[in-house]
């Protein structure tokens, strides 16, 4: 459950200062994300309640697990905003993915079947395995063909560890960072927590994502959202942020 506890939920919620969440797995039924319109409304509330009233549905596309088309997800972005006009929330939607850089990955490409966010910003995640050979080649074809690269949480690779020279020359190279406020919850352990704050501190963050998958998630954020580290830490990045950018 992370650094931060649960006790606190019937505090009232902190708002983000930006209200564009570029990072999420709300859309119904295509990962392991949300899995029915019930979660999803239920998580799309938590993030009204957090500031966020545009969100990006970046779901999962992976070789062989989450194997997800232009059709798959743009039919569940359907069911969805449908839901969400039913239900009166006030937040706008855009379907995208989380591209993992695999071989699927490169078949869409080729083939020129991606989902791009608004501002033709494309979120891309390594293996955590290994980084992707050749990753500065991809980003400077996708730069030189108008996409801005993000890459998903590089605080959570741990092969980069503190590899400060590495982060650097990703970013130097026109990769934008995101950063997961899971992560500086403490949701995925010491060393991703260590590695997003030594990212802010040496201005490298360009972005900060929920990565919500359930509302579990949305739980710990909310909580860490009060919390005293989260007033130092937003302070540092507040001016970095583009996530109301991606229009």
């Amino acid at each position: 459950m992370g650094l931060f506890d649960l006790f606190s939920r019937k505090k009232p919620d902190a708002k983000l200062f930006y209200h564009t969440d570029v990072h999420c797995h709300i859309l119904p039924g295509v990962d392991h994300g949300a899995q029915d319109i019930g979660q999803s409304l239920d998580m799309l509330r938590a993030e009204l309640d957090m500031g966020i009233n545009r969100v990006m549905l970046t779901s999962h596309v992976t070789a062989e697990t989450f194997e997800n088309t232009v059709e798959s997800l743009t039919e569940a972005y359907g069911v969805l905003t449908e839901a969400v006009k039913d239900a009166g929330l006030p937040v706008e939607l855009y379907v995208s993915a989380e591209y993992r850089m695999d071989d699927y990955w490169d078949r869409q490409w080729a083939a020129g079947t991606v989902l791009p966010m608004p501002g033709n910003f494309i979120l891309l995640e390594n293996s955590f395995q290994q980084e992707r050979l050749g990753l500065e080649p991809l980003i400077y074809e996708l730069r030189t063909k108008g996409y801005i690269p993000i890459l998903a949480h590089p605080e959570r690779y741990g092969y980069y560890g503190m590899r400060t020279t590495r982060y650097a020359s990703l970013h130097d190279a026109g990769a934008k960072f995101q950063v997961n406020l899971l992560s500086l919850a403490g949701s995925f352990g010491r060393h991703a927590r260590e590695a997003a704050l030594w990212l802010i501190k040496n201005g490298l963050v360009d972005m900060l994502g929920s990565d919500m998958h359930n509302m579990e998630h949305a739980y710990i954020i909310k909580d860490y959202l009060r919390s005293r580290d989260w007033a130092k830490q937003s302070e540092l990045v507040r001016g970095d942020i583009i996530n109301d950018r991606v229009r």
